[in-house]
């Protein structure tokens, strides 16, 4: 029998028979939410994910091994999502009654709805044949669509305050004069709800267990049964049995999500993020999409609801976007005349934040904020929001914001939401090439700040000095996934050939600054994450998987690459966060060990000396290590350490290292408080760059101790002689040892080595004279710090 192919016919229909299911479905889960008392139902999910995680763990608390994959978070949080909805737009009827029977159908139908919304995401995006995205359209309108059912946000609820700390600083004297609150009570108040969400029943069970064996002491004393003293007990121990009731509460009628009980934030706040019963009018109205996940669920413009005289936070997950917009909203709405000063106080907190958050990773930096200068087509003052140079590497951020995209449903107008976000995007872009491009106009280039209306030169730029230039969308609120897709755009080419762009959120730096605590760590995962950047039809989600699979491979986009090469149309890595996620899930999170790349102790430790060192070129040592895989880390830590060990019998130590296809280091280690013989270096280092014709070699100067001390380590430059002369014949001749050595099979498979007796006796250079490792920079200034 031939096969029927669906066509998009079939497609179109079987998305209305889809639409009209899922309606139907919509109806009844509301009718059954508005039928029961919203505390028990509450009470009931939440305790639903309580009791999946205690059969997960046998009696002495081990987790067993889970048979398969665990989507109850989903579940729960989408059927939570809908009860706010149904809430926030029924008014409480005057009859309701819990049903466990009822309950039990409510969250078969909230999973059967979820699975219709993810069918009709794949049958409405297959047909779409071109559009903002090019030839992959298709796929990420249905990736957008996905994810406006399944993803709640991918963020930790114990960063919540931190978040929520950093961005509301700028209006703490507004915040304090409207709700009587500042900057920090709000953030610590919405920390608090997370908590709750997060802990709250545990600790629930824990009160109760307490209380109970309380109950049982106190029986004890009297020498009577427990049933008998029980009223005696609740009269003399009126505090614990209040205690006992609110931990109850928590259990079992929604307690945890009461955010007048669990937080000290004050009512007309609250007021202001939420919902009374029966206000929404537009989820559950008709016309297309009534009542189903494509419409925007009322959580995503105020997550609380009130019920009696009491803020509820019934689904946390839309705590940050919602609650953080829906807040500022309101700020603005009870204090209209704040609005330019608010605006102002926005763009100078966005535009700060990459370099203040990430301020440990940016050491010693050069941090410009609003520079200037004349772009050369269109003969026009241009402005950037803030340059960063550390080294040889540059970052050029813009900051925008970023609430249409999490607002507009893709469904309803894909081509829209799209857009909003391509807005974002293509205008920071568009700024970035403005700038590179003029960057690339001149050898050098003057920048400018705008000071009392006049353009005063602030600085000047070389392209050639920075190894990596890094573009940078910035917004205050996440838009995963389109920023990791939006790469896909075509009007989104990396800038000058070879500067990819890329699209971070506020809350992800709070995340990457925990995981890369050393300016190398984060400059090279910046790197890494360019690279991927500049891969088509290459994604990871967010950026928290971008993280997790540079912690796990470290050259993602390497293997990514391969992929594609060996035939993938599209290659999409998921869940590559879960290490990431997994350190935020223990009661001693800020504690714990963080994963981390592997590195033997030897690389950590003259890592460590460059970041103590920091001299020019340093970060670009750190790439250079760090691009290494786990035999390269392994081969070359052995020959530190082994050459290290030996520093007591000689002052100097020195081998060529090198990965295929790079240009080597000469590597000298010195041991500490010897004195360097720069003649003896440097003649050294030309015969090793005379051994490798073509390629750039870099001096890398170590001091160390046998002991295994690494005091510093800075780069050097390496300048070979053109020609051999009878001058410069020994150098020539060193290079002829060097190679014979590098070719003899009797040798270990290993870079060259040679020792070096003690350079006794040399003279000590003077702080005012020239560096003699070439620099051109006075000693004082360069290696005689």
């Amino acid at each position: 029998m031939a096969q029927h192919k669906i066509g998009a016919e079939d497609r179109k229909e079987a998305a209305a028979t889809l639409m009209t299911d899922m309606k139907a479905v919509a109806a009844r889960m509301r009718e059954l939410i508005v039928g029961m008392p919203p505390h028990d139902l509450l009470g009931y999910v939440y305790s639903q994910h309580t009791l999946r995680a205690m059969s997960q763990h046998d009696t002495a608390g081990t987790p067993r091994k889970a048979e398969g994959p665990d989507d109850l978070i989903n579940q729960n949080q989408f059927l939570l999502e809908y009860i706010h909805a149904v809430l926030a737009s029924d008014p409480a009827p005057e009859k309701v009654e819990f049903s466990e029977e009822k309950c039990a159908e409510l969250f078969e139908l909230s999973n059967k709805l979820m699975g219709q919304a993810m069918f009709y995401a794949i049958a409405t995006s297959a047909d779409t044949k071109d559009g903002a995205f090019g030839p992959d359209t298709a796929d990420i309108e249905f990736r957008a669509k996905s994810s406006w059912i399944l993803l709640r946000g991918h963020r930790y609820q114990v960063l919540e305050g931190e978040f929520y700390r950093y961005v509301l600083a700028p209006h703490d004297a507004v915040l304090k004069e409207i709700y009587g609150v500042g900057a920090e009570e709000v953030a610590a108040g919405f920390q608090a709800m997370a908590d709750s969400a997060r802990t709250g029943q545990a600790f629930a069970i824990e009160e109760m267990m307490k209380q109970f064996e309380a109950a049982q002491a106190f029986a004890a004393a009297k020498g009577k049964p427990l049933a008998d003293v029980m009223d005696q007990w609740v009269t003399e121990n009126k505090d614990q049995s209040q205690a006992t009731g609110r931990a109850i509460d928590d259990m079992f009628r929604g307690g945890i999500a009461n955010v007048s009980r669990h937080t000290d934030l004050p009512p007309d706040l609250l007021a202001d993020l939420a919902y009374e019963r029966g206000e929404e009018k537009e989820f559950f109205a008709e016309g297309e999409y009534c009542g189903t996940p494509y419409r925007t669920l009322p959580a995503r413009k105020k997550p609380l609801i009130k019920l009696g005289a009491d803020y509820f936070a019934v689904d946390r997950c839309f705590i940050r976007d919602a609650g953080y917009r829906a807040l500022l909203f309101n700020l603005l709405q009870r204090k209209p005349a704040y609005k330019a000063e608010f605006n102002e106080r926005q763009k100078v907190m966005s535009e700060a934040a990459f370099a203040d958050i990430l301020s440990a990773q940016l050491p010693d930096a050069k941090v410009f904020q609003e520079v200037y200068y004349k772009d050369p087509v269109s003969k026009q003052w241009s402005e950037n929001d803030t340059l960063i140079l550390i080294d040889d590497v540059l970052y050029i951020v813009e900051a925008k914001a970023g609430a249409a995209a999490t607002i507009a449903s893709p469904a309803s107008d894909f081509g829209r939401h799209a857009q909003s976000v391509q807005d974002l995007v293509i205008k920071a872009y568009k700024q970035c090439e403005r700038f590179f491009n003029y960057l690339n106009s001149a050898d050098e280039v003057p920048l400018y700040h705008l000071v009392d209306g006049k353009y005063v030169e602030c600085t000047r730029l070389r392209r050639a000095d920075y190894r990596v230039m890094l573009p940078i969308g910035l917004t205050v609120e996440s838009f995963s996934p389109f920023s990791a897709f939006c790469k896909e755009l075509p009007e989104l080419v990396p800038l000058l050939g070879r500067h990819a762009f890329i699209s971070l959120a506020i809350d992800d730096l709070f995340v990457l600054r925990r995981f890369l605590p050393t300016p190398g760590e984060f400059a090279h995962y910046m790197e890494v994450r360019q690279a991927v950047a500049a891969l088509r039809r290459a994604h990871l989600f967010d950026e928290l998987d971008h993280l997790g699979a540079y912690l796990q491979k470290n050259r993602v986009d390497v293997e990514m690459a391969e992929q594609l090469k060996e035939g993938a149309d599209f290659v999409v890595w998921d869940g590559m966060s879960s290490d990431v996620d997994r350190s935020f899930e223990g009661e001693t999170w800020e504690t714990d060990p963080r994963p981390t790349q592997d590195y033997p102790d030897e690389m950590l430790k003259l890592l460590g000396a460059l970041n103590a060192t920091r001299k020019p070129g340093w970060l670009r040592v750190e790439s250079y290590l760090r691009n290494t895989d786990g035999t390269a880390r392994k081969q070359f830590a052995d020959m530190l350490a082994e050459l290290r060990k030996s520093l007591n019998q000689h002052n100097g130590r020195y081998f060529i290292y090198g990965q295929e296809g790079e240009a080597p280091f000469f590597v000298w280690l010195h041991r500490s408080g010897g004195i360097i013989d720069w003649q003896e270096v440097n003649d050294k280092a030309s015969a090793a760059a005379l051994v490798t014709p073509g390629q750039t070699t870099t001096g890398l100067i170590i001091e160390a101790t046998a002991a295994g001390t690494y005091k510093a380590a800075s780069t050097f430059i390496v300048t070979p002689p053109a020609d051999r002369t009878d001058a410069n014949a020994d150098i020539f001749e060193d290079a002829e040892r060097m190679k014979r050595r590098a070719k003899n099979p009797g040798q270990p498979k290993k870079p060259a080595v040679q020792r070096l007796a003690p350079a006794l006796g040399t003279a000590k250079v003077g702080r005012n004279a020239p560096c003699p490792c070439g620099s051109g920079l006075k000693y004082k200034k360069c290696h005689g710090k």
